[in-house]
């Protein structure tokens, strides 16, 4: 008798539990515990919307840090900058930049097109902070240039104080999704 009556107790206990709501949010506490898990630690100020939660798969890679799931970076200012990247070389000789500012502003620039400034998304915004927040970048080598191959492009990615020299000969899965994704910025012509 004692068992079942024990039983029933912890089974409306349980149910009672699951109804509950977290602070008169109307969201069940598992719900919010999952949003305080998954939530950015960014400014009030930033433009991205509190339910945008893409899935951020681990990059594998050498190092421990390869298994840790990538966190956006967080905004300090609107004037800061995030992440800057300078490309030059090639056949041609281009000069291209590409500035991402903590205010979500792109400040695109082509020697030969000109310069332009635009407004990421809030998506845009997200995923590009997701990407400089990617442990994955701490195992990438600052220099990877293949010094005997010509008239390759090249480029200097500047973020979190390291600046980082490539030529993408190399595969480098956390910086070539950054600089495709940076690259996407840049003047078309």
């Amino acid at each position: 008798m004692f068992g079942r009556v024990s039983a029933a107790v912890v089974a409306v206990c349980v149910l009672a539990l699951a109804g509950c709501t977290f602070e008169g949010s109307g969201s069940t506490a598992a719900e919010a515990t999952e949003t305080e898990v998954s939530a950015p630690s960014t400014p009030a100020s930033s433009p991205e919307p509190a339910s945008a939660s893409p899935s951020a798969t681990p990059t594998a890679g050498p190092g421990a840090s390869a298994s840790l799931s990538p966190t956006p970076v967080p905004v300090r200012s609107p004037g800061q900058t995030l992440v800057s990247m300078h490309i030059s070389g090639g056949f041609a000789g281009v000069g291209r930049s590409v500035v991402l500012r903590g205010d979500g502003t792109v400040h695109a620039r082509d020697d030969r097109e000109g310069s332009v400034v635009r407004r990421t998304t809030a998506a845009e915004f997200r995923e590009l902070r997701l990407l400089l927040g990617d442990p994955a970048l701490d195992d990438v080598s600052d220099f990877t240039m293949n010094m005997s191959a010509a008239d390759m492009f090249q480029y200097e990615v500047r973020f979190e104080g390291r600046t980082v020299h490539t030529d993408r000969s190399a595969e480098q899965p956390p910086l070539d999704a950054l600089i495709s994704a940076l690259s996407a910025f840049l003047p078309k012509g």
